[in-house]
């Protein structure tokens, strides 16, 4: 028997490409340990080890990292609000970290030469899991089968694994093409490829796993307390339940929006690699808290910081977060900027959740930046109304000399159009 060409730990999933992906690399003459990390996905933990260990893993480990994914990965993308492209809450942008980090830990344990992954060489994934390698472990090496001549030739599609998949007796559930793929864990699920690749298909129905259809939700709104402590989810209280540890506030709040229809997105958005790609997502529990947190914020948040942190930390962090830059310099400097944003961030919010909405019905805060009496139109409360006019007086300088430009271009024949612009 020929000597092995050294030890490679696999990001297994137990699905038919990683199941085929284990059996090649065996094949290639490599020994391999199967790794799987449980980020909150439902999935059958113990099947998916006899599974690895029958195609022929040396070993299989399964790590518990949840507390890990919530209190490292999602609270800090909560405060700084992340969203990419306005719509994505970049749920498997953030189990990346945890499940790389993950990985090298056993990686060190068990001395292996290699790590290995399914992902595509078309999608972002591949992207996200060997950065992260490469900031946690310098000197590893990665093994990227769709990414091999060797390897995508052979396997150009589905059948090809399938006959693959039979040759080497793999278990597989399926014995034709999935309409999609997906990728679940505590925050999310992510739908794409198969019927989903035309941006015209309206998802099916029975493809939604997570949320229950908006016209199906329950007929009667449910109200819930989150209560904020710098900017963290500190407490929820749904009827007579109350949640405070971390693991079970985001599960709880995912109990709720799947139950009322909360969290369903469909967008085209753009890969990092620089191809559009469709794609449907459930972020249940996130997406309450999105709502929440933003109108907590309002209410606590000086005007200027919430300003810098919009213009800079949101859009830098989700950025970051979705091209796989999380083990960076750069990450830990946006980072460090999201606790001085948030000291003041405590209050509670009343939502109601109904039918795919979310409803702030109102806020409340000790954090003193609103006073009722100040903002109030039937009283002055300490506000000197004449101290307006220095201020528009002011404001006003630079509007005054620009208009006083547009009037001599005026006379010297200007339309409105140019005034204006393109369209009146």
């Amino acid at each position: 028997m020929s000597a092995s060409k050294g030890r490679v730990l696999l990001a297994y999933s137990g699905g038919l490409d990683t199941s085929c992906i284990l059996a090649w690399l065996i094949e290639q003459g490599y020994d391999v340990i199967a790794f799987m990390a449980d980020v909150g996905q439902e999935e059958d933990f113990e099947a998916a080890r006899a599974k690895a260990l029958k195609v022929g893993a040396k070993k299989f480990y399964v790590q518990d990292l949840k507390r890990e994914f919530v209190e490292q990965l999602i609270y800090p993308a909560v405060q700084a609000n992340c969203i990419y492209e306005n719509v994505y809450l970049l749920g498997t942008s953030l189990a990346r970290p945890v499940i790389a980090r993950g990985m090298m830990e056993v990686a060190e344990k068990e001395q292996c030469d290699y790590v290995s992954h399914g992902c595509t060489g078309k999608g972002n994934d591949q992207v996200r899991f060997e950065l992260a390698f490469y900031g946690l472990k310098p000197d590893i090496k990665v093994i990227a089968p769709w990414r091999l001549p060797e390897f995508y030739n052979r396997f150009a599609g589905r059948a090809a694994l399938l006959e693959f998949a039979a040759q080497k007796n793999i278990p597989v559930q399926q014995t034709a093409a999935k309409p999609w793929s997906t990728d679940e864990n505590l925050f999310h699920i992510s739908y794409e490829a198969g019927i989903l690749e035309d941006p015209n298909t309206t998802p099916p129905t029975d493809m939604w796993k997570l949320t229950a259809s908006p016209e199906s939700a329950p007929e009667t709104p449910e109200q819930i307390t989150i209560e904020f402590k710098a900017g963290l989810p500190a407490k929820v209280t749904a009827g007579n339940k109350t949640y405070t540890d971390s693991v079970e506030v985001f599960l709880a709040l995912n109990a709720l929006a799947r139950k009322h229809g909360i969290g369903r997105i469909d967008i085209v958005e753009n890969r990092f690699i620089g191809v559009k790609s469709r794609g449907c997502y459930e972020s249940p529990g996130a997406t309450i808290l999105r709502v929440a947190h933003m109108d907590i914020e309002g209410l606590t948040l000086d005007r200027n910081v919430r300003r810098l942190r919009d213009e800079f930390v949101t859009p830098k962090l989700s950025q970051i977060l979705y091209n796989g830059h999380f083990f960076t310099p750069e990450r830990e400097f946006v980072t460090s900027c999201i606790p001085a944003s948030q000291r003041t961030v405590n209050g509670l919010v009343r939502l109601k959740l109904y039918k795919g909405n979310v409803i702030v019905e109102g806020r409340n805060s000790n954090e003193g930046l609103y006073d009722e009496r100040e903002s109030s139109m039937d009283e002055l409360g300490g506000f000197e109304p004449t101290d307006t006019t220095g201020f528009i007086q002011i404001e006003s300088i630079r509007i005054k000399k620009w208009a006083q430009a547009n009037i001599r271009k005026g006379q010297a024949g200007v339309s409105a159009q140019d005034v204006y612009g393109s369209r009146v």
